[in-house]
């Protein structure tokens, strides 16, 4: 956590004393009535919600600084309930869907809504989130923070948001999936550098859940650089799994001056001379990113082929050869389609530089369904014979089960738009997929027929 700038702490002074000053606090505080403390909200709040994307954005490791500053008597409860939102779900959680480590931040917000003056007005607003952040938390901590409210109301209305229901992991990982979708298009992550190797072994999952949040949202993330920098320059942290994390995080996310890359390589260098494993850790962590990050390119590989050397004989300079060759002339080309071949009768189908080639093959396929309009299905029936000569290159049936997706999404958009089923284009789908879904295994006669069998509409006398 860094401190604020000075920039953002003195509006955030100004806004203070502006609420202070505010006839709408005035007239709340004399009447007590809903529609006096709305409207100071109204006034106020997208001021703080302007200053808080902007350090979202700026200087996100400022961030739970800007957010304690808010708690604050003077800003008078504002914004308090968007904060509670970005709390709950910043702190990172396992496959349990349970916090990996308590989360004072959300206690230290809650703790102040409850004691704020304004609380019958605030709970109005952060029922679900409590929710929420109790569904992820443990029972020890809940009573633990249940202790320090003295207010027996208060009390009673947070025992209230403690739902058994939620002790079931599926109604878990639900209501969390819902809840983050109001979050999907906010920039609120931020997260704290380690120091030592202590704190880079028990924080590394929550930094680097962060920083792949940023990249993937893109924006200006220059004021990371020189963390992450610091990072790898730090002695004590090398020849860990986590390095080499930072490592490629660095190297395919961040745009480095000439000096900067220089330094890059000697760092990649060193460790994959002296660190057993790498290769095999690097590519494990690479296939990891080519699956979760979105935006994931052509871009990224070349950035690290320039900073790589390549004659080192290893499963990375494989890896990297063979993704050049495929992003240079395109998976379609017939070089491109025997390298790959040649590349995968040299290494073993279930070794991790294979998979990643699958996936950045798989990555194109999806970049391309993505793009291809329903009035495109033709260019999409001649591509799907690309498809068919990489699934029986690879063999692997993870990526014939990711093709099967991605077509039989496409289609199901097809029929969506082709209704007339004497047109020609439903009849012209129909023949393709009774055909070619048949023989790649995507479809079996039954679930054909199925697809395309007419629904009989019941009658009147029926429905009676």
């Amino acid at each position: 956590m860094q401190p604020l700038d000075e920039k953002y702490y003195d509006r955030l002074n100004e806004i203070a004393h502006a609420i202070q000053e505010s006839p709408a606090l005035a007239q709340y505080l004399e009447e007590e009535e809903d529609e006096s403390y709305n409207e100071l909200r109204q006034e106020f709040e997208p001021m703080l919600s302007q200053i808080h994307h902007e350090v979202a954005a700026n200087a996100p490791l400022q961030l739970v600084t800007f957010e304690k500053t808010l708690l604050e008597p003077a800003f008078e409860g504002l914004y308090l309930p968007r904060i509670l939102g970005y709390a709950v779900l910043r702190s990172e959680i396992n496959d349990q869907y349970r916090y990996v480590r308590p989360n004072d931040h959300f206690k230290d917000i809650l703790l102040a809504i409850c004691q704020s003056v304004h609380f019958e007005q605030l709970k109005k607003r952060i029922g679900q989130s409590i929710q929420v952040g109790f569904a992820l938390s443990s029972d020890i901590w809940i009573t633990n923070l249940m202790s320090q409210i003295e207010n027996k109301r208060i009390r009673y209305f947070l025992q209230q948001q403690k739902n058994d229901r939620f002790r079931d992991q599926k109604d878990r990982q639900e209501l969390y999936t819902r809840y983050s979708k109001q979050f999907r298009n906010e920039l609120y992550y931020s997260a704290d550098f380690p120091k030592t190797r202590g704190e880079m072994k028990a924080n590394f999952s929550a930094l680097r859940q962060f920083l792949l949040k940023r990249f993937e949202v893109g924006g200006d993330n220059a004021s990371l650089k020189e963390q992450i920098r610091d990072f790898l320059a730090n002695k004590d942290f090398q020849n860990s799994e986590e390095y080499v994390e930072m490592l490629a995080i660095l190297g395919n996310f961040m745009p480095l001056t000439e000096a900067e890359q220089t330094e890059y390589s000697a760092h990649f260098a060193r460790e994959r001379k002296s660190f057993p494993n790498f290769d095999t850790k690097y590519l494990t962590f690479l296939a990891e990113l080519y699956q979760t990050i979105a935006n994931m390119s052509a871009e990224h590989d070349e950035r690290m082929v320039k900073m790589l050397d390549l004659k080192v004989s290893d499963k990375i300079s494989d890896l990297y050869r063979i993704a050049t060759k495929v992003h240079s002339l395109g998976y379609v080309h017939p070089d491109v389609i025997d390298a790959v071949q040649e590349f995968y009768n040299s290494h073993e189908g279930l070794s991790i530089e294979s998979k990643c080639l699958r996936l950045i093959i798989l990555n194109y396929f999806g970049r391309l369904m993505n793009g291809l309009t329903e009035r495109e299905y033709a260019d999409y029936f001649e591509l799907n014979k690309i498809f068919n000569v990489y699934m029986h290159i690879f063999g692997n049936s993870e990526f014939n089960q990711a093709v099967e997706k991605i077509s039989m999404q496409y289609v199901q958009k097809l029929l969506k738009l082709y209704t007339d089923k004497r047109g020609k284009d439903y009849q012209d789908i129909k023949k393709f997929v009774s055909t070619q879904f048949l023989d790649m295994g995507f479809l079996d006669d039954k679930e054909i027929v199925g697809m395309f069998k007419t629904r009989r509409k019941r009658r009147k006398s029926d429905e009676a």
